[in-house]
């Protein structure tokens, strides 16, 4: 490499749209023009370029990921948002919030930020996520666990959860060909792949949220606009009062479910 315009150029031969903000990104992160090279090498096979860097940014925090772990979208700082919104809501106490799917812990990390919580727990299957989650959450008090969705909550938190988030996989089994090789090849399956419809994991989520939810809580998901009709009306199954905001920009959609604020609600 002979300098910044010989980077550029590699990075943008590799398809790097925004090349020349990549190549100041990887200059800043490499201590030595050996490392850099590395680095250089590994973006330039397809390896996302938030995992070279250690961060990304997310609802304006910085958050800490790295190979293996799901990237956080953008886009779902609008479920962060809504769980704010939901958090604040709660009246005369601090809320207690759960993250399910948490990967990195991303949407967590947004909610502790902006409101004071009574206790965050965070759990995701992938063992590869939760020393990322740890990491993020750790620091600002939030228990990270690892299992299968509600599986991996400690008992004492049925009936207790106020803002219930998910960030759960929703891409159908026969759209994953289509997404970005760093997508495709570089993140877990498991935060990917939603079943046939995209809607598996949240149909188990839908149907375990009445038990663990407190009185008046939310369970909020993001989902692509086309699955909402669906998702509505399975939520609404497991008893769940149902309002799907109004979709971003990309067609990206957050669902919100109530639970009855009393048994006869």
């Amino acid at each position: 490499m002979t300098g910044p315009a010989a980077l550029v150029a590699r990075l943008r031969a590799a398809g790097c749209v925004f090349a020349e903000d990549e190549a100041r990104l990887l200059a800043g992160t490499a201590a030595t023009p050996a490392a850099l090279e590395e680095l250089t090498t590994r973006r330039v096979a397809g390896e996302p370029l938030e995992h070279l860097l250690g961060t990304v940014e997310f609802a304006g925090l910085p958050v800490a990921v790295g190979p293996g772990v799901f990237v956080p979208r953008q886009r779902t700082a609008a479920l962060a948002a809504r769980a704010v919104a939901a958090a604040r809501a709660v009246p005369g106490r601090r809320p207690v919030a759960v993250e399910l799917c948490c990967g990195c812990g991303a949407v967590g990390l947004a909610l502790a930020t902006a409101v004071e919580l009574a206790e965050l727990h965070a759990a995701d299957v992938d063992p590869a996520a939760l020393p990322w989650a740890r990491r993020n959450l750790g620091p600002i008090g939030g228990v990270v666990h690892g299992g299968d969705l509600y599986d991996a909550l400690p008992g004492q938190l049925r009936g207790r959860v106020d803002v219930l988030v998910a960030n759960a996989p929703y891409v159908p089994t026969g759209a994953l060909g289509l997404l970005p090789p760093e997508a495709r090849l570089h993140e877990p399956r498991t935060a990917l792949d939603g079943g046939d419809d995209g809607l598996d994991v949240h149909r188990r989520i839908a149907a375990g949220a009445p038990a663990w939810l407190a009185p008046g809580g939310l369970l909020l998901v993001e989902v692509g606009r086309d699955q909402v009709p669906v998702l509505t009306a399975v939520l609404a199954r497991a008893g769940l009062r149902v309002r799907a905001c109004p979709p971003e920009e990309d067609g990206t959609t957050v669902v919100t479910a109530g639970r009855a604020t009393t048994p006869g609600d």
